[in-house]
C-alpha cells in the first residue's frame, strides 16, 4: 500500500487534500517573490517531486524475476556457513550478471532520477534470514562500498526496537519503536530489507530534498537562507577520535563541482553549475544544544527548521510505504529524506519488526562540499561516510 501521508492514522483524509493542494498551486502557480542575494534558483529536474504524485505511479517499483532470484540464490551459497565473514563479499565475487542491467538502471536512477526505488519479491520465508541477508549484501556491494554504521563496526544494520528511548542522549532512533522524523543519514545510499513487519505502524516515509527547498525558496526566502548557515548536530556518543561529540553542517549545502557533468551541474538537486545536498536529523540539532560550546540556535534559526519540519510533515509533499517481507528499499540521501512511523510490535520476539540495513559508497556517487568532512570523513565517492568503528575493523553480523 503506498499513500501520500503525515503519520499513517491520517493518510487517507491527507492524500486527498494534497492532491487538491498541489494541482491549485500548478493551476495558480504564486508569484515569485524577491529572493536574497545568493540564493540557488529553483529546482527543476527528476528529484523534485511531490508526494502524491509519486504514490500514484509504480515506476518506481521493480519485482525481481525467477531468473534473478535464481542467480542471487547461487551467488549467496558460498557465504550460507555461518562460520563465512559477510564482510568478505565484494561485487567481483558476488557474481550476478543477470541482474547487472537492472542493477546499473537502479544506480543511474538513484544518483540522477528521483532518487529512490523498491524492489520486491525476496523469498525471506523460504530461504531463511541467513541467505537473504547474504543476498542482500551481495546486491549492495554492486550499488557501493558498505561502510560502517555504528561505533561497533556493523556494516550490515539491524533496525528493531530494542527497548529503548531516545530521550537517552546516547542512543539513536532506529533503536526505539518511535516515530523517527523525517532526516538523513550519514552515508551516500541507504537500503532497507524488510524481514518481519510489525503488528501495526513502522511505515517507511521519503520526501523529496528539492522539493523542501523550492518551497522554503518560494514561501520564506529568508528562512530557506538561514539553513544555509552551520547548525551543530549531536554525534549521539558515536564520536571520531579527535572529534567533537557534534558537527557543524547546514542543512541546505550548494556546491559547485570542480568538474561539472555534461548536464550542467547534473544528478538530483542540480541546478545551473551546481547541486543541492542536504543534511538533517531535527532530534539531533535539538539536543547539540547541551554541549556548551555548540553554536546557540537563533530565533530565526529555529523558525526555519519550524517550517522545514512543517514542510517535510505535509501530505502535499511526502508519501509513505509499508514495506513487506522480501522488500528492498534503496534511497540516495542527499536528494531525500526518510522517515518511519511508530509502531506497535508483536508481543512475541520471534515476530517483531526486523528490517536490515545497508550504508553504501557508490564511486559514482556526486562531489560534496568540504564541509561534509565533519561527518563523512574523507570526501572520495566510494570510500567515504559512515560511523568510525573504535578498533578500525568492520563487521557483518546476523544479530
Amino acid at each position: 500500500m503506498f499513500t501520500a501521508s503525515e503519520p499513517a492514522a491520517r493518510q487517507a483524509s491527507s492524500w486527498e487534500s494534497g492532491r487538491s493542494a498541489v494541482d491549485n498551486r500548478r493551476m495558480n502557480p504564486p508569484r515569485p517573490p524577491s529572493f536574497p542575494q545568493g540564493l540557488p534558483a529553483r529546482i527543476e529536474d527528476a528529484s523534485a517531486w511531490y508526494g502524491p504524485d509519486m504514490a500514484a505511479r509504480t515506476d518506481w517499483i521493480a519485482t525481481l524475476s525467477d531468473a534473478e532470484l535464481h542467480e542471487l540464490k547461487a551467488a549467496s551459497e558460498p557465504w550460507i556457513n555461518e562460520r563465512a565473514d559477510l564482510t568478505t563479499i565484494t561485487r567481483e565475487r558476488f557474481v550476478i550478471p543477470t541482474l547487472a542491467k537492472r542493477i546499473t538502471a537502479t544506480l543511474n536512477e538513484l544518483l540522477e532520477g528521483r532518487g529512490f526505488v523498491l524492489w520486491r519479491g525476496l523469498p525471506v520465508e523460504q530461504w531463511g534470514r541467513r541467505r537473504c541477508a547474504v543476498a542482500f549484501y551481495g546486491l549492495g556491494t554492486h550499488l557501493g562500498n558498505p561502510i560502517s554504521q555504528n561505533a561497533q563496526g556493523h556494516v550490515l544494520g539491524h533496525v528493531r526496537d530494542m527497548g529503548l528511548s531516545s530521550t537517552d542522549p546516547n542512543v539513536r532512533i532506529y533503536q526505539t519503536r518511535e516515530r523517527q522524523t523525517f532526516h538523513t543519514d550519514s552515508a551516500d545510499l541507504v537500503g532497507l530489507l524488510c524481514l518481519q513487519t510489525a503488528r501495526s505502524g513502522g511505515a517507511s516515509a521519503l520526501v523529496s530534498s528539492s522539493t523542501l527547498y523550492n518551497e522554503m525558496r518560494a514561501r520564506r526566502p529568508d528562512l530557506a537562507a538561514c539553513l544555509f548557515e552551520p547548525l551543530a548536530t549531536d554525534r549521539r556518543g558515536e564520536v571520531p577520535h579527535g572529534a567533537k561529540p557534534f558537527f557543524e553542517i547546514p542543512v541546505f549545502n550548494w556546491h559547485i563541482p570542480r568538474i561539472p557533468s555534461p548536464a550542467s551541474g547534473g544528478g538530483p538537486g542540480s541546478g545551473p553549475h551546481g547541486h543541492l545536498s542536504v543534511i538533517y536529523q531535527r532530534q539531533y540539532i535539538d539536543s547539540a544544544q547541551r554541549f556548551p560550546d555548540a553554536r546557540r540556535l537563533s530565533a530565526r534559526q529555529i523558525e526555519a527548521l519550524d517550517l522545514f519540519d512543517a514542510l517535510t510533515d505535509d501530505p502535499a509533499l511526502n508519501f509513505t510505504m509499508d514495506l513487506q517481507p522480501g522488500d528492498i528499499q534503496f534511497v540516495h540521501n542527499h536528494a531525500l529524506l526518510h522517515d518511519r512511523t511508530a509502531f506497535v510490535d508483536w508481543p512475541e520476539p520471534e515476530r517483531r519488526r526486523y528490517l536490515l540495513r545497508l550504508w553504501l559508497s557508490p564511486a559514482e556517487a556526486r562531489e560534496l562540499p568540504t564541509v561534509f568532512a565533519q561527518r563523512y570523513g574523507e570526501l572520495v565517492p566510494g570510500r567515504r561516510g559512515g560511523v568510525p568503528s573504535a578498533d578500525g575493523r568492520t563487521r557483518a553480523a546476523l544479530d
